[in-house]
């Protein structure tokens, strides 16, 4: 891996059409003690699994956006493991916090390990803008003013460039009651400034540990998979779901367009136990 400490990257895309695709790992909820579990299932072992099958699949890609929840425990180690199980990619990794993770010392170690703390990358037509929505040590998602004042500044700055915004928490109800009180809180806010500009195509979270794909006023809001365990959609109470760990490509076009598919691993290998009630 190389290493980064700049807020800024610019990368080019390996396609002479200008097009590109990032994959997109989130909530990996790994712990600084190797053979730790969550819930039932060894988050070291789904995640290696996982990065197994994305390179025996050989889908090219251009780098690695991580959305957050990278760890159970908030140490220093379950980030030095996440680092030890990307390096097997030599394309750049970037991240940013979820409510499970340590988002100061994140920030303060992640470039040393070979992960990038950039916030903006510009590529091709398009720059992508990873926000903190992070309360410390709380699980709901708040955007302070100063990560919208970045946003704000990284539109303003390239108007001519498409953009994709990253965040852990989900600003939008995915119809489960207990998923929906830990939702962005103040999302107003953030769609409320992404209305504004039209260039704005897609938001992109974790954190919800499930698939959801659709269009609001011009904006596509995706979320993604979990490479742990998986949440059952449409439940009131915490509920798993028997579904493989899974991860997303996206692919990006020059004239703004956006195509994406999710893989999992066959269901069996990675089940929960599924009589725990919380996590």
């Amino acid at each position: 891996m190389q290493q980064f400490d700049q807020d800024r990257v610019s990368l080019k895309p390996d396609r002479k059409d200008g097009a590109f695709s990032v994959l997109q790992i989130t909530d990996t909820h790994l712990f600084g003690k190797p053979g730790s579990t969550l819930v039932g299932i060894d988050t070291r072992k789904s995640l290696l699994a996982v990065v197994a099958a994305v390179k025996e699949q050989g889908i090219p890609f251009d780098f690695i956006v991580t959305t957050g929840d990278l760890s159970q425990d908030y140490t220093l180690e379950s980030y030095i493991a996440f680092r030890d199980i990307m390096r097997a990619f030599s394309e750049p990794v970037f991240f940013l916090p979820g409510n499970h993770d340590d988002g100061p010392l994140m920030y303060r170690e992640m470039a040393g390990l070979g992960i990038s703390a950039a916030r903006n990358i510009i590529i091709g037509k398009w720059q992508f803008v990873l926000l903190n929505t992070q309360v410390y040590n709380n699980p709901m998602g708040w955007i302070l003013p100063e990560q919208l004042a970045y946003l704000e500044g990284c539109l303003e700055e390239r108007p001519d460039l498409y953009t994709a915004v990253c965040l852990h928490h989900n600003p939008f109800e995915v119809k489960c009651l207990w998923l929906d009180a830990h939702v962005l809180k103040n999302r107003d806010d953030l769609i409320s400034l992404v209305s504004r500009y039209p260039r704005v195509r897609l938001v992109l979270c974790g954190h919800v540990h499930q698939e959801h794909d659709f269009i609001q006023n011009g904006v596509r809001y995706i979320s993604s998979p979990s490479t742990s365990i998986q949440f059952a959609p449409l439940c009131d109470r915490f509920t798993l779901d028997a579904l493989g760990p899974g991860w997303r490509y996206l692919k990006f076009t020059p004239d703004g367009g956006i195509s994406t598919t999710v893989h999992r691993l066959a269901g069996g290998e990675f089940l929960p136990d599924f009589t725990v009630g919380g996590y």
